[in-house]
């Protein structure tokens, strides 16, 4: 068995995953962990990615699921293709810090943490100031100032906001989170076979909100851990341009409107909170 399975989804990424790949080779090499790693390739070469694999990085796994199947369908794919102790979902613009050690840090806190389910690293910008990462459970009133700025013009929805994001955490500090971004969660493997991967009636973003909700109430808990550190060179797509247009001709954001949705018939507009 694998000590990690890793789990990329390609969509029009060959120079990202390029990077991410050199990057993440070094810290694996360190580990002297057996790590696999499948490429779900939603664009279907249309960039070239298989080709990079054969020439770069040979012992990676291809998978071309047909078409662009959508992120959190494509993303299971991955990580159900190999058995393994833990599970990462990594996303392709994720690049790991020269002399990092993220591996042997990530299994060595599951080691000693039996109750963490799910754990996630602190993410920095390319300009390496720290990017928001970890969250409290969306309320519904969170969304809709997030989707139509009115955090920006109304207290009541910047207070909204501000607790969503956790603005009042000090991102320095380990602690226990309702929930993870899904560009770096890893994932210990009694809890995969307790509630499975993401739920993909998603297609794409909320499926990491969801997934954390479940181990949560599965009984494990999330972990924010700002002693491991990564890049991620994220892109907020689905918040571009006016908020009432980008519904209308943002496909992101119709994408991301959709999932708000799905998120709330499935789990109710009740707030919760476990974490921090």
């Amino acid at each position: 068995m694998h000590d990690i399975n890793i789990a990329i989804v390609n969509w029009k990424m060959k120079n990202e995953i390029d990077k991410c790949l050199t990057t993440l080779y070094e810290d694996s090499a360190a580990s002297g962990l057996n790590i696999i790693i499948h490429i779900v390739d939603n664009s279907e070469n249309i960039d070239g990615i298989k080709e990079l694999l054969n020439d770069k990085f040979f012992e990676v796994k291809y998978i071309n699921p047909g078409g662009n199947i959508g992120f959190a369908k494509a993303q299971n794919l991955g990580l159900a293709a190999a058995e393994a102790k833990y599970y990462l979902s990594l996303n392709p613009d994720v690049e790991f810090i020269h002399g990092g050690r993220v591996f042997k840090k990530l299994v060595k806190f599951m080691e000693e943490n039996p109750s963490a389910g799910i754990i996630g690293p602190k993410l920095l910008n390319s300009d390496n100031s720290i990017q928001e990462s970890c969250y409290r459970f969306p309320s519904f009133f969170s969304q809709i100032a997030r989707r139509l700025n009115l955090d920006k013009k109304l207290k009541f929805f910047k207070k909204e906001v501000d607790y969503y994001l956790m603005r009042d955490f000090d991102h320095n500090s380990t602690a226990m989170v309702d929930w993870l971004m899904g560009s770096f969660m890893l994932a210990r493997r009694e809890l995969v076979e307790k509630i499975g991967f993401f739920d993909d009636r998603y297609f794409m973003y909320f499926e990491d909100c969801d997934w954390c909700r479940r181990a949560w109430l599965s009984g494990y808990k999330a972990y924010y851990l700002p002693d491991i550190i990564v890049k991620h060179l994220h892109k907020r797509e689905s918040a571009a341009g006016s908020p009432f247009m980008a519904a209308l001709t943002n496909p992101i954001a119709r994408i991301h409107l959709k999932s708000w949705l799905q998120y709330f018939l499935k789990w109710g507009v009740k707030k919760i909170h476990y974490g921090r």
